[in-house]
């Protein structure tokens, strides 16, 4: 254990005298120390002899003896503020002493009357007063609390040592040396909350940090102001038209280093991909960090978003729409963003193995060298996704988070909180990573930092949504020293991300045709048929898909209804809308225009020419269909599917309808909870 000065000083003192000089040497040596107050005792002896000879009859000598006697014992008195009440009274009585003496001396005599006695007894009593005080001053046990009293002896750390220390305009750090077998580092982490009264700080002021070498050894970091109270707007992108696997900046630390976020994993650093849960109140700035984080992301060249909002659709993602891949807005499309997302990992680790790639790494997304073209990295953002677990399932993000990172896939979920009973802890466990903003309580926090984390000072709780962006930061890539460490996510206004989609719109990657042909097999028309947003000024926007209304139980057959559909939509965009009825416009004696158009409502149109089967036949034909939409990769399914192959046999819906339900029964199809759509079920599954 490191020493306190006074004890190392006098242990250097003793090691400088182990030299050959003998006894009397080492006694010298060991005196010297202690010689100074007896040198002034005799020294104020000797020169009261010739301050007598020239002062004895000057009375103005005896008023500037007293007036200097009572000066001296005043500056004394001053100048001993900053020091003990100890050692500031017995310095102030031993001046007195002194020199009130030696002003006697001088005018009477050293000799005269009682001023020799008091001399022999006075002087070596004052000096041995001081060589006590010197001898007590080496004390092994004493703590280190320096000129405060003993900070670190009331909050508990007595014998704590300060072996360094760094302070800066507006941090200091100390690092701890513990009393081995007495404290350790979790004892300093109670003591947290004393030591920011004993300091006058806010409690996340004092953060500890444990050394994860020994359990001994402790850094306190002391942030005695706010820095991070102005608002820090976004100042552009960190590496504009960069590869994914740059550090994507969010935000800044309270002593100004940069935040970020690192998605793909690194094999050179040996990090890992990240799955990012983004946890905070409303109010929090919680969705405000996010899009800055998704606007930084859609300036790289190399990665493509799936964002999800069933709960405020446009109303948080609305200016990046242009530039993600797919938006899925609602809870239908959410889900089928959720198949798909499964359903690209097997396909994407594939071809992974197949190029010799063990993770994503940016070659991925270049040209490969048998010309096929690359992958690029996969971000699928869930906000608000708490509504996409209660309309699902607990676990629905489990997978997602346990298999992706090996495909070049990271997850998100953004949530207000996830508490147990909104998202299942085997999916917190593997989303690994966190960016928690302000919660309600300490419960709250415990969901999105572990235990070392808050134990280290993170307090979110203090913040709640007192504090938009206020945030910590605990992800892959992110020294631990930083987790407690508060940050502040920029503030990005909106003119900004429509400059992003404009700016970056020829640099960012389009989907693979790996990740999109399984997205399609798996979504369907959710995927193929998914809504594009128009850049900003422009309106060369697709309308979106509406849902597809399900009639698989309806009483009748309506086989023939695909046939005059189009024609049916053609006749409408040529159909003028006409002008309110008025009896006094009609002529009954004017000729009727000539029709311009001929609906057809019993033939139907030529080449559409029906070949009638059996029932049993037609069964075989089913399951025949359902074992190519299987073989296809197929996974959800529903009976507009099976209509466009059975219409030519003469078979309508509400047949294809009833063999769909026998498919049910038998257990091939399982329902997936939406009007209209299966979940194919292989044979080895099926009851």
């Amino acid at each position: 254990m490191p020493q306190s000065p006074p004890e190392q000083l006098h242990e250097e003192h003793l090691r400088s005298a182990h030299g050959s000089g003998g006894v009397i040497e080492y006694l010298l040596h060991r005196v010297k120390p202690h010689l100074p107050p007896w040198l002034v005792g005799a020294g104020a002896g000797l020169v009261s002899l010739p301050a007598h000879h020239y002062w004895a009859d000057s009375a103005a000598a005896t008023a500037g003896l007293t007036l200097a006697s009572v000066a001296l014992t005043g500056v004394t008195w001053w100048t001993g503020r900053s020091t003990t009440a100890q050692r500031r009274l017995h310095s102030a009585i031993t001046v007195a002493a002194g020199t009130s003496w030696f002003t006697a001396a001088a005018i009477a005599g050293p000799g005269a009357g009682p001023l020799g006695g008091l001399y022999f007894m006075g002087a070596p009593a004052v000096a041995l007063s001081w060589n006590i005080r010197q001898v007590l001053r080496r004390n092994p046990d004493a703590t280190s609390a320096g000129g405060d009293g003993g900070l670190l002896e009331k909050v508990g750390l007595a014998k704590t040592q300060i072996t360094h220390s760094d302070v800066a305009p507006n941090k200091a750090t100390f690092d701890m040396q513990l009393p081995r077998g007495e404290l350790t580092t979790e004892d300093v982490t109670k003591a947290a909350p004393l030591l920011a009264s004993a300091l006058d700080v806010p409690k996340n002021a004092i953060r500890v940090t444990p050394d994860p070498d020994s359990a001994s050894r402790a850094q306190l970091t002391v942030v005695p102001l706010d820095l991070l109270k102005n608002t820090v707007p976004y100042p552009g992108p960190s590496y504009p038209g960069g590869s994914i696997a740059d550090p994507v900046a969010v935000g800044i630390y309270e002593d100004g280093t940069v935040a970020v976020l690192y998605f793909p994993g690194d094999p050179a650093t040996a990090r890992n991909a990240m799955h990012l849960l983004i946890m905070g109140m409303t109010g929090s700035g919680k969705s405000e960090g996010g899009m800055t984080a998704l606007a930084e992301i859609l300036s790289r060249r190399d990665a493509v978003v799936w964002a999800s909002d069933p709960s405020k659709a446009e109303q948080t993602l609305g200016p990046l729409l242009p530039a993600l891949d797919w938006a899925a807005l609602d809870i239908k499309s959410t889900k089928a963003m959720i198949e798909a997302l499964k359903a690209a990992i097997p396909a994407r680790t594939a071809w992974l193995a197949k190029y010799g790639y063990k993770q994503w790494v940016p070659a991925c997304a270049g040209t490969q060298a048998d010309g096929s073209p690359g992958m690029p990295y996969l971000i699928g953002w869930f906000e608000e996704a708490a509504k996409t677990i209660r309309e699902t399932d607990e676990d629905v993000f489990t997978g997602i988070a346990q298999e992706a990172r090996s495909a070049g896939v990271s997850l998100v979920v953004s949530m207000q909180r996830a508490s147990h009973t909104q998202v299942a802890t085997d999916t917190r466990a593997s989303l690994g990573s966190s960016w928690c903003y302000g919660v309600r309580n300490d419960r709250d926090a415990g969901f999105a930092l572990d235990d070392e984390v808050l134990d280290a000072g993170a307090a979110p709780h203090l913040w709640k949504d007192k504090k938009p962006g206020y945030c910590y930061l605990v992800a892959n890539g992110i020294p631990e020293t930083f987790w407690p460490t508060p940050a502040r996510s920029y503030l990005t206004p909106r003119e900004y991300f429509d400059w992003v989609v404009l700016t970056f719109a020829e640099t960012r990657a389009a989907l693979d045709p790996v990740t999109a042909e399984a997205a399609a097999k798996a979504a369907g028309r959710h995927f193929t048929q998914r809504t594009r947003y128009p850049l900003p000024g422009t309106t060369d926007a697709q309308p979106r898909e509406t849902a597809v209304t399900d009639h698989d139980h309806e009483p009748y057959d309506q086989a023939d209804e695909g046939d005059y559909a189009d024609e049916y939509e053609q006749h409408e965009a040529h159909t003028t809308v006409a002008a309110p009825y008025d009896e006094d416009d009609v002529d009954p004696e004017r000729e009727l225009p000539e029709a311009t158009h001929v609906v057809r409502f019993a033939e139907p149109p030529q080449g559409r020419r029906r070949e009638r089967i059996s029932p049993a036949r037609a069964r075989q034909v089913m399951e025949e269909i359902l074992g190519e939409f299987e073989a296809e990769g197929r996974t959800i399914v529903g009976p507009r599917d099976f209509m466009e192959h059975c219409d030519r046999h003469g078979r309508g819906r509400s047949w294809v309808s009833g063999q769909v339900a026998d498919f049910i029964l038998a257990g091939r199809l399982a329902e997936t909870g939406e009007p209209g759509e299966y979940r194919i079920v292989r044979d080895d599954e099926a009851a």
